[in-house]
């Protein structure tokens, strides 16, 4: 019965309410955002995604392939080298 009830509340709430943060979901002026701040930087983006509650972005950089996780005030935290 403590399964049903907790599932019928989970179901009745609106999907924004599981989001994790503000910046969960891109929109085209935030990806247009990030690329300007990474262009600066010398970076040429490829693609922008979420992951792990991250923004991720696959770039290129004086001929390697990088892929760079930035947090909410899109300061790079990590960053990969793709091979």
């Amino acid at each position: 019965m403590t399964r049903i009830l907790i599932l019928a509340l989970a179901l009745s709430m609106p999907v924004s309410a599981f989001a994790s943060s503000d910046y969960s979901s891109l929109t085209q002026e935030r990806k247009t955002e990030i690329t300007n701040k990474l262009v600066a930087e010398g970076y040429e983006v490829r693609k922008i995604d979420m992951e792990d509650a991250m923004i991720e972005v696959y770039a290129l950089k004086d001929g390697q392939r990088f892929e760079l996780y930035l947090d909410e005030a899109l300061n790079v935290v990590r960053s990969e080298i793709d091979d």
